[in-house]
């Protein structure tokens, strides 16, 4: 195939450029892309229900929707929206909706995936992730073979009218994808959208394996699932034995931590690049801009108006926030948008620590619900898989999927954690894990450390070895098994980790 590269990369320096052009204008970049989502959401429902007309700039905006809007508030207009009216959360007609995890109401929840969404958000936003990989490798070949990305499906559970499709988002960027970008990518649209896992995993590794692929995109997780099934297929030890052209994995959805040491034996690292990406159901945030940095440069111009909310506001009625200008520098937020998509001052449940204030970069620090604090230990989710990592590489193990949640003091014993851990790799002993782990935490987390001082307030953690595919089949058994599952990892409740320890046999 003929090597594209060189005659892309213009089209990339072009948009680089204006990328470069945000540092010392991340307040007039970030004020412009409000105006516009005001103007647009004056044309809907929900903008004269709260009075956008009276709203001309951040400050106006602000007294006009003073809080964060909740999904369970914007659910009764997201159903509108599917049922086919025009004008509810943004201009016009919307047809796609990204199916994602539940509320605290149980029920899924259907973001929007506008027209404006598609082109501003979503695909600009992995147009840039592999523009900002090609300015650090000159001597790139992406376009010389065909991309492998991974997704999942259509799971329509509503009574839908005929033309709306509700499912992944992947799906949705699958379905609507130019048609030009389908002659250079694996697997053909009807195999990428299947939803039986289980003949879709089979398909997947017969459409990629006799391909040049130079690129991966998707979850590191269910992708490594799929790897180790071609290279069976094909008898080798490497992924670079069947594509010896394979260069990067753009890569997101959760963190890559637990799996490095997973993807190195079966990777040529003298040949493959990571590249991770900021992309959800709610669009694509940030990228990857630099060679072996975990921090991600954030988009400014794609759709999207940021807030950060301080952590010591999370339980606020009205929490404060501060725009994207006037973020500090290693301080952890949860994430607030407002974007093309209808989704307004919606906070994601994402928390960010800053890296660099301009460029504005970030790293993706846990979910706001996705930690433990049940004995005040405020435990993140970055702060257990930097001490998993640190343990696994000190103990010659792997981890393939984990959660963990408080076991909760009684009047006879003292509170723990009770973590449940898959082992691709074993440790020799799972008590020596479950001791360097405790210690391991201590390390990274000065609360965790206070309250497990001389075992006063909390016992040393406990581990539960899970037998093989036990993630798996949980996330089978609730639906979300495939291309965007995602395992939640810490919990201040029982209620998924009880679940695995009955389906383990060791409740």
């Amino acid at each position: 195939m003929l090597n594209f590269t060189p005659f892309a990369r213009p089209y990339f320096r072009n948009r680089l450029d204006q990328i470069a052009s945000w540092e010392g204008h991340i307040e007039e970049v970030q004020r412009s892309q409000l105006d516009t989502l005001i103007l647009n959401g004056r044309n809907t429902l929900w903008g004269a229900s709260r009075g956008l007309d009276r709203a001309t700039d951040y400050e106006t905006f602000l007294r006009q929707v003073p809080r964060p809007v909740s999904y369970e508030e914007l659910r009764p207009w997201v159903m509108k929206m599917i049922g086919g009216s025009p004008d509810i959360l943004w201009p016009g007609v919307t047809r796609n909706f990204a199916q994602s995890s539940g509320t605290s109401d149980g029920k899924s929840k259907y973001i929007p995936v506008t027209s404006d969404s598609f082109e501003s958000l979503h695909y600009r936003g992995a147009t840039d992730a592999v523009g900002l990989y090609l300015a650090h490798h000159p001597d790139s070949k992406i376009f010389g073979g065909k991309s492998f990305i991974l997704g999942g499906s259509f799971a329509n559970e509503l009574d839908l009218p005929p033309e709306v499709k509700v499912g992944d988002l992947s799906a949705n960027l699958i379905d609507n994808i130019h048609p030009m970008v389908n002659a250079v990518r694996v697997p053909s649209k009807d195999v990428a959208l299947m939803a039986d896992w289980d003949a879709k995993l089979p398909a997947l590794i017969d459409a990629a394996i006799g391909e040049d692929i130079t690129n991966i995109s998707g979850v590191p997780s269910w992708f490594l699932t799929v790897l180790k099934g071609i290279i069976a297929k094909a008898g080798v030890k490497t992924i670079h034995e069947v594509w010896p052209n394979l260069e990067v994995f753009f890569h997101g959805g959760i963190s890559m931590s637990p799996y490095w040491s997973q993807y190195e034996p079966i990777t040529d690292p003298s040949r493959m690049n990571y590249w991770e990406c900021y992309n959800a159901s709610e669009g694509f945030f940030a990228a990857q801009d630099t060679p072996g940095s975990p921090a991600l440069r954030l988009l400014l111009d794609c759709g999207v108006f940021y807030e950060f909310m301080p952590l010591s506001e999370l339980d606020s009625d009205t929490p404060a926030t501060v725009p994207a200008w006037d973020v500090k520098q290693g301080e952890v937020y949860a994430l607030v948008i407002t974007a093309c998509n209808g989704l307004w001052r919606y906070p994601l449940g994402d928390t960010v620590r800053i890296e660099s204030t301009d460029p504005l970069r970030i790293t993706i620090a846990g979910r706001t619900k996705a930690f433990i604090n049940a004995f005040g230990e405020e435990l993140m989710v970055h702060n257990a898989e930097a001490a998993l990592r640190r343990v696994c590489e000190q103990m010659d193990c792997a981890v393939t999927d984990y959660t963990a949640a408080p076991v909760f003091t009684t009047s006879r014993s003292k509170g723990r954690h009770e973590w449940v851990i898959e082992f691709s790799k074993p440790p020799r002993s799972v008590e020596e894990f479950a001791e360097a782990l405790d210690k391991a935490l201590q390390d990274e987390n000065s609360d965790y450390q206070a309250k497990r001082s001389h075992d006063i307030f909390l016992d040393r953690l406990s581990v539960v070895e899970a037998r093989r595919g036990l993630f798996d089949d949980w996330l089978a058994q609730t639906g979300k098994r495939g291309g965007q599952r995602k395992v939640p990892r810490l919990s201040n409740s029982r209620t998924i980790i009880d679940q695995l320890l009955q389906l383990n046999g060791s409740h």
